[in-house]
């Protein structure tokens, strides 16, 4: 089963414009809870779903008086660090969409591997 906890950086497609957007996952086997921020005037949104395998579905709830949920499925990659798939609002509104980790997420990787690095004498023999 992927893990996606953590914050993941997306974009969604309405009618053609891209909005973007950050999500943060908290998964639990699983189940999935966690909290999106539109890059729109509808803002901040409760999500709840599930990841089984490489699939992901949840359903996101603004916190505004807003009265639609929109709900999201998608696959996620292999390395588990980016998803893509479609959104709809009932069956009149769709779209795709698409995240990836966020890059605090792959800093603190790069971090972790330059700690671990290899002093540059030792690899040009002096």
């Amino acid at each position: 089963m992927a893990d996606v906890n953590g914050t993941w950086l997306g974009t969604y497609w309405q009618a053609g414009t891209p909005t973007r957007f950050e999500a943060t996952f908290i998964q639990s086997g699983n189940s999935l809870s966690g909290r999106i921020l539109d890059d729109n005037h509808l803002g901040e949104a409760q999500i709840d779903g599930e990841v089984v395998g490489r699939s992901i579905r949840f359903t996101k709830r603004y916190l505004t008086p807003s009265h639609h949920s929109v709900s999201y499925s998608g696959t996620l990659t292999e390395d588990a660090n980016s998803m893509q798939g479609n959104w709809t609002i009932g069956v009149l509104y769709s779209g795709s969409w698409e995240a990836h980790r966020n890059d605090e997420n792959l800093m603190a990787d790069l971090r972790n591997r330059l700690e671990q690095k290899v002093p540059v004498e030792a690899l040009v023999g002096g």
